[in-house]
């Protein structure tokens, strides 16, 4: 493994682990828990972390593959934000965002807008990806109500999409296993298909599967109407649905249908943003679009602060000031928008990526995505793909159907638990495996991490043939 830094004091002895894991147990509601768990269920034991690694409660180190929740693109445990935080909440730790402001969020708003695209100028801060998105979606049925279009509030969203755990933002999710149990608003939400290369018809060349996407949602707005369609959301690269690249040109098509049916341009950048594809919006500088609205999180802070935000158009404001109803009252904040502790750690979180981060991101993508694509070799493996610091694995029973279903379903977590045994974290997702490794990776440490990927997915491989479950 590649050296790093010495962990210092820890991890906690046994003792410590085992009561923390029998509190969670007793007292701890863990997200997405199934019901024959939930409340009654201790997850793997984190203790400590140091660049792109982690210790787990049995003192293991293992190569932080996820990145935490694709987040912590500054790597662990940077003293320089650590001292942010202390500093900030010494000077301010709080101030209601109703009535008063601070200084650390007007500057943030000025650093990020300088980054945006197009006319986008404007921030409002939330608290995370879920809140940032429900902000959007808010805004703009206000846009509309302003503008006297009360039935324009329709939003077209994707299949694979992952959009938040909030209400309206969840009611985006394109995943069955996101709702199966969970009640949403569906009146309100457009499903159109899933713009995955991988899962096209046989046969079809990438460009029509491009015109078929298109042509879809155009005749989505023809048959809706664009007179009830507010907005369109869609993340540039799907990132839980199992990193969904779509086809080049797509999202810039898509774009253009937007705008000449006055829908609102979304792009969910919650995972892209802050360096994970080399840039801090990946809409314009890797896709080409210039969007209404970009919602953001995660990387802003590195997940070292819960922080997220909206991009708005200038465009939008003005039209919102120059309308017939000045008093219209946008009713929506948060008590933490605009966090002074927040926004002063995203301002240094984008000194770090601005100092020679986001250009080693951009150098090291490809050779990642090069080492990646070789666990292709494997069997089980029907394609590995991905874009700058983010990819997936899809593991499939054959490669002439590309069915994962065949499969044991819960391939991803057994691929998971032998990289856990060889000291690697992996985000599994049914039969997926996701990887999205802090941005400070090294080469060396690369090389690593695939390696212990080819002997878990190997190691899974073996055990699926030794239960008849797969025959290779």
């Amino acid at each position: 493994m590649a050296a790093t830094r010495d962990f210092g004091p820890v991890p906690a002895d046994a003792e410590a682990a085992t009561r923390s894991i029998d509190l969670a147990r007793q007292h701890l509601v863990q997200p997405w828990p199934f019901a024959g768990s939930v409340g009654n269920e201790a997850r793997s034991l984190m203790n400590s972390g140091d660049g792109i690694y982690l210790i787990d409660g049995d003192g293991n180190r293992l190569i932080d593959g996820p990145a935490g929740m694709w987040c912590l693109n500054v790597g662990h445990r940077r003293e320089e934000l650590a001292r942010v935080m202390y500093d900030q909440a010494m000077l301010l730790s709080y101030n209601t965002p109703w009535y008063t402001m601070n200084e650390p969020s007007a500057e943030l708003a000025k650093r990020i807008a300088g980054y945006a695209p197009g006319d986008l100028s404007h921030v409002f801060f939330t608290t995370g990806g879920s809140s940032a998105v429900e902000t959007a979606l808010r805004f703009m049925q206000f846009y509309n109500n302003v503008r006297g279009r009360q039935e324009k509030k329709l939003i077209l969203s994707r299949g694979g999409a992952y959009h938040g755990s909030t209400y309206l933002s969840a009611s985006l999710n394109g995943r069955a296993r996101d709702r199966d149990w969970m009640d949403s608003a569906e009146a309100l939400v457009v499903k159109l298909s899933t713009p995955d290369p991988f899962r096209r018809p046989h046969g079809m060349s990438i460009e029509a599967f491009s015109d078929t996407l298109v042509d879809e949602f155009r005749d989505a707005v023809a048959r809706i109407g664009a007179d009830r369609i507010g907005a369109f959301v869609g993340e540039p690269v799907q990132a839980s649905g199992g990193v969904i690249v779509p086809p080049p040109n797509y999202l810039g098509r898509i774009r253009q249908v937007c705008r000449d049916n006055d829908i609102l341009y979304v792009s969910d950048e919650v995972v892209t943003a802050f360096g994970r594809l080399g840039h801090v919006f990946a809409s314009e500088e890797v896709f080409g679009i210039d969007p209404d609205m970009i919602t953001f999180a995660k990387g802003v802070t590195s997940g070292y602060f819960p922080l997220g935000g909206v991009i708005i158009s200038e465009r939008l404001l003005e039209e919102l000031r120059r309308s017939n109803h000045p008093d219209a009252l946008f009713g929506h904040g948060l008590t933490y928008t605009s966090h002074p502790i927040g926004c002063a750690v995203a301002l240094k979180n984008l000194d770090i990526l601005e100092d020679g981060l986001l250009e080693h991101a951009r150098a090291i993508g490809p050779y990642f995505q090069q080492r990646m694509k070789t666990l292709e070799e494997l069997a089980i493996v029907g394609e590995v793909r991905g874009t700058g610091l983010m990819a997936c694995i899809e593991c499939v029973a054959d490669r002439d159907s590309n069915d994962p279903l065949k499969l044991d379903k819960d391939v991803g977590n057994r691929i998971d638990a032998h990289c856990h045994e060889l000291g690697l974290l992996v985000r599994p997702l049914i039969n997926m495996c996701v990887m999205s490794p802090p941005l400070v990776i090294t080469r060396e440490q690369i090389d690593d991490m695939v390696g212990i990927l080819r002997e878990g997915i190997s190691r899974t491989m073996e055990d699926l043939r030794k239960e008849g479950v797969w025959q290779g």
